[in-house]
């Protein structure tokens, strides 16, 4: 979302709720702004503190004061707890999303006894993305799996884009992949294909580089990671979020 859709968010917003301190309250207010600027009326709700409205736009969290005078980014974090409720709704927020994409429109490449499955944006033309891809026997043996969405830097239509598609189209993607990653030039193929929807997708999720790692839980892990550090990784996030649910119930 652009800064003058922001702003026009914050005006709007400032003009509905001048003389309101509860956001539940003004829930006809939000509506208003809502159909006014086309953004869906269950993007724009009550934050995770008193006095500030949440505001999701793709990926990103930004707050806007209860009276409409302040945009603000950052996160916010409970002093109480030490949780980034901020990073907690970008996490389900991300989950959601590539949930919403499909195991369908993904190459997959499973781990016989599956502990953990990651989603990794990948571009053929990335060096660590073929170092990750060159130890996939080593991830999947320690029950890793990885299912992979393109993201090729250059954009849409480039060469590394059309040799993502050309992959997608083969009769055996798998190993279409692996040998494009090993630098085999594949014959240029085409078809109905989801590579320009999935970096759109990175873009939604601000996938700046490749590879990604995007956890079950919906963390991102910038960059490659061994197998053995990304096993001991989600091994360590698996623990924790146990620890937390545990102790919530209790």
């Amino acid at each position: 979302m652009d800064s003058r859709k922001l702003i026009k968010i914050v005006l709007l917003l400032s003009f509905f709720t001048v003389g309101y301190v509860n956001a539940e309250e003004n829930t006809s207010s939000i509506d208003s702004a809502a159909m006014m600027l086309g953004v869906e009326r269950e993007k724009i709700k009550p934050g995770p503190i008193s006095g500030l409205y949440e505001l999701q736009a793709g990926s990103k969290i930004y707050y806007l004061s209860n009276d409409g005078k302040y945009l603000i980014t950052g996160s916010i974090i409970d002093l109480t707890s030490h949780e980034n409720l901020t990073e907690n709704r970008l996490k389900t927020i991300r989950k959601e999303i590539i949930t919403g994409m499909g195991e369908s429109l993904m190459i997959a490449f499973n781990a016989k006894e599956p502990k953990h499955t990651v989603t990794v944006f990948t571009d053929i033309d990335c060096g660590y993305c073929r170092k990750l891809h060159s130890q996939m026997n080593e991830y999947n043996s320690l029950g890793i799996s990885v299912q992979y969405l393109f993201y090729p830097r250059t954009g849409v239509g480039t060469a590394s884009y059309q040799k993502a598609v050309s992959v997608w189209c083969d009769k055996d993607r798998n190993n279409a992949l692996t040998r494009a990653k090993l630098g085999e030039k594949l014959a240029v193929q085409d078809c109905d294909n989801p590579v320009a929807k999935h970096f759109e997708l990175g873009n939604e999720l601000g996938i700046s580089g490749t590879p990604a790692i995007l956890t079950q839980s919906g963390e991102l892990i910038p960059g490659y990671v061994p197998p053995q550090f990304l096993k001991k990784e989600l091994d360590s996030r698996a623990d924790a979020a146990l620890a937390a649910t545990t102790s919530t119930k209790q």
